[in-house]
């Protein structure tokens, strides 16, 4: 099961992922509002905490966009402006609940199994990975495009889950040479080209727009090129 944080204090930061993973959660950071509204995008998470005061978008602007966009995981807001016309407005932009700083984990934690007993169904027991109308399950080692199932090879949907977990991000031979294959990149093969014009014709080939993109003397980057 896994959480978004989106906070910008780091002592703070650290305070709450030290905690979370004690409690067995996988937790991934966001420090503006702006990153967490991509992560929240790309991952399906079983909470999102989110402090209001932020680099670029605000919480607040921050919950009415992740609603706009369809997102329904539950979304605690913390903050350090504990007057009732803030929490109403914290509640008003979207969110589930509200925890005035300083707090004491237990808390945070207590709100948190409040929160996510409440959230049932794929968001809570599915990590799927997206761009697009692509969408690769991990646990079920399944992948989907435009609503039909694509049948990989395992180095094949290794490859695929290292490019989504990386989006917008140009990823080198030698990188996935040692993250897939677990070797040292050889300049005198092409297996790696190979394996990749595979991926390409099986997720790409009939269907728009492409996403696995070709960066000549660099790599290769998944992405949408509008």
């Amino acid at each position: 099961m896994k959480i978004l944080v989106i906070e910008d204090e780091v002592k703070t930061v650290q305070l709450i992922r030290q905690g979370l993973e004690e409690h067995q959660w996988e937790v991934d950071i966001a420090y503006d509002g702006q990153m967490g509204f991509q992560l929240a995008n790309r991952y399906s998470y079983s909470l999102i905490i989110s402090d209001i005061i932020l680099p670029g978008i605000n919480g607040l602007e921050l919950c009415q966009k992740l609603r706009a966009a369809h997102i329904s995981s539950p979304i605690l807001l913390l903050t350090a402006l504990g007057t009732l016309d803030d929490k109403i407005a914290g509640l008003d932009s979207g969110a589930d609940d509200y925890l005035v700083k300083p707090f004491e984990f237990r808390e945070l934690m207590a709100r948190v199994r409040a929160l996510t007993r409440r959230n049932t169904g794929l968001i809570q027991t599915e990590n799927v990975l997206k761009i697009a109308d692509l969408e690769l399950n991990p646990d079920t080692k399944t992948v989907i495009r435009g609503g039909k199932e694509i049948t990989l090879t395992a180095k094949e949907f290794g490859l695929l889950e290292y490019f989504l977990r990386n989006q917008g991000r140009v990823i080198s031979k030698a990188e996935l040479a040692e993250k897939i294959w677990d070797v040292t990149f050889d300049t005198g093969t092409n297996v790696i080209e190979v394996y990749v014009n595979f991926l390409r014709k099986k997720i790409d080939k009939d269907f728009n727009p492409k996403l696995l993109h070709t960066q000549i003397g660099m790599g290769y980057v998944m992405k949408i090129i509008s």
